[in-house]
């Protein structure tokens, strides 16, 4: 029987497919096929048909699964200091993974060198400087419906944290309604696997288009893109999570890679924290030395809250995606976009393709075309292995500080099995 392709396979084969058909459309003379046809008539139509797919999920995904997120942070209660502990660990991890990403970004400038800007089918809506203050303020929503049906994400934000933090302080007789959002959250998510089977012909088409405008130009900045990604989560894998281990956690970073490996393959392999998770919390009792007591609670939420290398993907995405359409951004939206994905994290689901949605987000936030996505949807399965990796790593480091810290942690477990040469 024939083995059946799988969605990232298609999905790869579109974006390859596309930019062979957009090249050689390149060279066409403008005409009533090309123009009106193909890129005003048949790409149009598929391309901005998936974008708008994926723009019609932003506001219900990130109002119902951050509510979830944030109801289960409930369980904070229960274990006190490392409640509390774990949560500092995400959100400061997370702020400083989309701090890397941008000023990586800035550095290595992806998007330098492709113009799009004669093909943006809408103005950009960069907000005006305004004090810290007013910023704040405006986060609070006035009136929430209107908040979700204009899209103004971090008022949504706020909103949803507030629901799901409500419904955890009621407790009980809050359940009925959590188990609603939880339906809700299950029938979001089956929406999204819906419109992702449209993903190939979507990214064909766009790409296509993208292609068939600016010829082979976008080749070597999609490259810049895969490589600031790459290089930002490398760095935040070294850097921050192996510094943690080492300065605050006072344990050896090379007995953590030896042992936690085969969960890497796992995780590179799925593209899910999620599915990764058993084996996660597997490693860590049985190989790393944590207490069961801990390592439940603080694997699972940050398999929920922590999601560092999607913010990282979004952080590059945000620059990669500013310079392509000619817009520059001030210290303000990047601020947005370090609030916004950092807030955004305690609710993307640890699933495949969930980060482009929470994407479109981020660059609704500061005004960014959504178009944007299309260049990089092709390529983004095969960063969104890598970036698993990363998600989970921080997990996993996280649970080691917190349960050391709380002594529960087997320091002779950790180093079990390993030559005494290594450990000097």
């Amino acid at each position: 029987m024939k083995k059946k392709a799988s969605l990232t396979s298609k999905i790869f084969a579109g974006l390859i497919l596309g930019a062979i058909f957009g090249i050689i459309l390149s060279k066409v003379p403008g005409g009533f096929i090309k123009d009106t046809l193909l890129i005003n008539g048949i790409f149009k139509l598929a391309g901005r048909g998936f974008i708008n797919g994926i723009r019609m999920l932003v506001v219900p995904l990130v109002f119902v699964s951050l509510v979830c997120g944030s109801a289960a942070i409930g369980d904070v209660k229960k274990l006190g200091r490392v409640g509390v502990k774990t949560l500092g660990f995400y959100m400061v991890t997370t702020a400083i993974a989309i701090t890397i990403a941008l000023v990586l970004g800035n550095v290595i400038n992806p998007g330098v060198g492709l113009d799009l800007s004669k093909v943006m089918t809408s103005e950009p809506t960069i907000g005006q400087a305004s004090p810290l203050v007013d910023i704040i303020i405006d986060m609070i929503p006035i009136n929430p419906i209107q908040s979700m049906a204009e899209g103004s994400m971090l008022q949504i934000i706020v909103f949803s944290l507030l629901t799901g933090l409500s419904i955890a302080l009621v407790g009980e007789k809050a359940q009925p309604v959590f188990k609603i959002f939880e339906s809700l959250n299950e029938v979001i998510m089956k929406m999204v696997g819906v419109v992702m089977l449209f993903a190939p012909y979507g990214v064909f088409a766009l790409i296509a288009n993208t292609f068939a405008t600016v010829g082979f130009d976008a080749m070597w900045p999609l490259a810049k893109y895969m490589i600031g990604v790459l290089l930002a989560l490398a760095i935040h894998a070294t850097a921050t999570y192996m510094g943690i281990l080492s300065l605050i956690g006072k344990l050896n970073p090379v007995i953590f890679f030896k042992k936690f490996a085969p969960t890497m393959s796992v995780a590179f392999s799925t593209s899910s924290s999620n599915a990764t998770l058993p084996l996660t919390i597997e490693t860590a009792e049985e190989k790393l030395g944590v207490s069961k007591s801990v390592a439940s609670f603080t694997l699972p939420l940050g398999a929920t809250i922590n999601m560092d290398g999607t913010a990282i993907m979004q952080g590059v995405a945000v620059v990669f995606i500013s310079q392509i359409y000619g817009i520059e951004l001030s210290l303000q939206a990047f601020l947005t976009v370090i609030v916004t994905a950092t807030l955004a994290s305690v609710g993307t689901a640890g699933v495949p393709g969930v980060g482009l949605i929470t994407l479109s987000m981020v660059l609704q936030s500061v005004g960014l075309p959504v178009e944007g996505i299309a260049l990089i949807i092709g390529i983004d399965r095969l960063l969104d292995m890598s970036r698993t990796v990363v998600n989970i790593t921080g997990d996993t480091v996280c649970t080691l500080v917190v349960a050391k810290s709380e002594g529960e942690f087997d320091e002779s477990i950790y180093y079990s099995d390993v030559k005494k040469e290594i450990t000097a």
